[in-house]
């Protein structure tokens, strides 16, 4: 997820591939992971070990290579968790940045008949950003806390090692034009009116619906989708649901 009104240009960082370096850990305590007393826990989604921050619970998913794997400010990925079989889809990107346009290998044959399809029916779509590194994703959110302020940050990015482009599994997508990329005006869109009726019959979901702040934590992203499969897709679209709601997970509190 980018945030909301950022001009694309605007963040040479994580455009320009100076992201990719390697860094320490930040000092900023609201992401240093703390471990708790070792407590093991049965979900829908896997058994993880309990961890928090200075406001939330948070936990490591067992299974991360798990194509339906819940990732959020509860729920965050091991540490140095790279996806195995990453691979780049045939698909237009807005630039260049070799890491970002990478997919793991079924969600991106996956991507590639979604913008066929799309094409098909006349709407051409572009890739935004598709994976992130847990580096990249450290030095984007810090350049929106460094923006905006942490409380503000977390409403539209997420703290290193729990966005789910980290997964491989998610990209963020905009019409062929390039504008709206990652901005409110995208979702009066007929891109996104298209992505919203189609995006599960290729997997995917709108993983940060309109009006499920308080559930999944973020704003409302009508650009970011999130291969789950095709079944499971139908399943959380037709009902108007999230992952979270799927999972019967607790809802996320900002």
């Amino acid at each position: 997820m980018l945030k909301k009104g950022i001009i694309l240009l605007t963040i040479p960082l994580w455009l320009t591939g100076c992201v990719q370096k390697e860094q320490s850990a930040p000092n900023n305590t609201h992401t240093q992971i703390k471990t708790q007393v070792s407590v093991s826990q049965t979900t829908a989604t896997s058994t993880k070990t309990s961890y928090s921050t200075d406001s939330d619970k948070v936990e490591v998913v067992q299974n991360p290579e798990s194509l339906s794997v819940l990732i959020n400010k509860q729920n965050r990925l091991p540490e140095g968790y790279v996806p195995s079989d990453l691979v780049t889809p045939n698909i237009p990107y807005l630039d260049s940045q070799k890491e970002k346009r990478k997919m793991r290998k079924e969600a991106a044959v996956a991507i590639e008949r979604l913008f066929a399809g799309a094409k098909e029916q006349g709407i051409i779509l572009i890739g935004v950003s598709a994976f992130r590194s847990y580096q990249s994703q450290e030095t984007l959110f810090n350049y929106y806390e460094n923006q905006d302020g942490y409380q503000n940050a977390v409403t539209y990015s997420a703290l290193p090692g729990t966005s789910e482009h980290e997964t491989g599994l998610a990209i963020d997508v905009t019409g062929g034009n390039g504008k709206c990329a990652a901005e409110d005006c995208f979702a009066g869109t007929k891109e996104a009116k298209w992505l919203q009726d189609h995006v599960a019959d290729y997997g995917f979901i709108i993983r940060y619906p309109d009006n499920k702040t308080t559930i999944t934590g973020y704003e409302y992203e009508p650009w970011h989708i999130r291969y789950v499969g095709t079944a499971l897709a139908k399943t959380i679209m037709s009902k108007g649901i999230t992952l979270e709601e799927y999972y019967n997970a607790v809802p996320i509190i900002n």
